[in-house]
C-alpha cells in the first residue's frame, strides 16, 4: 500500500520511504493522508480511486499507518462489503510505504471533508470516527459525479467486481 501523505501527515507519521514509491498491489490503490488538528488529533486517509475516507486517532503518530487497516476495516464492513473482500484488502495493506501526494483532486475532496467534518463536529457531543467516516462518505463528489457520485456508492462498485 501506497501512503501519499501532506508534509503536515509526513512530519508527523515518518519519513519518506524513497524518492518513487512502488504502485499499490490492492484493488483500490493509493490512500492519501493528512493530519486534523483536533483535540484529541486524528488522521484522516483518503482512498484515490473511490474517496472513500477514513478518519483514525493519530496518537500515537508512529502507528497511525499500522492502526489504519483495522479502521479501514470497520468502515468497510458497515458499507456492508463481505468480509473475505476486506480481508484480502487489509492483507494487502500490511506492507507500506509513505510517499509525497500526487493529485490535486485527491486533496481538494480532502479539503472539503475537512470543512464538512467541523460542521460536523459543532453537531455532535460525542464524535464517533467511524460514523463521521460513514457520514462523509455519503457526501457527492465532483470528481465522482461520470460514475457513482458519493464515495460510498463507488467503493462498493469497485469492490462488488472482486467479490464476483
Amino acid at each position: 500500500m501506497v501512503v501519499r501523505g501532506t508534509k503536515k501527515f509526513l512530519d508527523r507519521a515518518g519519513r519518506l520511504n524513497g524518492s518513487e514509491a512502488q504502485p499499490t498491489t490492492g484493488v483500490l490503490g493509493d490512500w492519501y493522508a493528512n493530519v486534523w488538528f483536533w483535540r484529541p488529533q486524528v488522521a484522516l486517509f483518503v482512498n484515490a480511486k473511490t474517496l472513500l475516507p477514513v478518519i483514525v486517532p493519530l496518537a500515537p503518530a508512529s502507528s497511525v499507518i499500522a492502526r489504519f487497516p483495522t479502521a479501514f476495516a470497520e468502515v468497510a464492513m458497515r458499507l456492508g462489503v463481505g468480509a473475505d473482500v476486506v480481508h484480502d484488502e487489509v492483507a494487502e495493506m500490511a506492507t507500506w510505504t509513505l510517499a509525497k501526494t500526487a493529485s490535486r483532486s485527491v486533496l481538494g475532496v480532502m479539503n472539503e471533508f475537512a470543512h464538512l467534518a467541523d460542521s460536523y463536529r459543532e453537531r455532535q457531543d460525542f464524535i464517533d470516527l467511524v460514523e463521521l467516516s460513514l457520514w462523509l462518505a455519503h457526501v457527492p463528489c465532483t470528481p465522482l459525479r461520470a460514475s457513482h457520485g458519493f464515495p460510498d456508492l463507488e467503493f462498493k462498485a469497485l469492490l462488488a467486481a472482486k467479490e464476483t
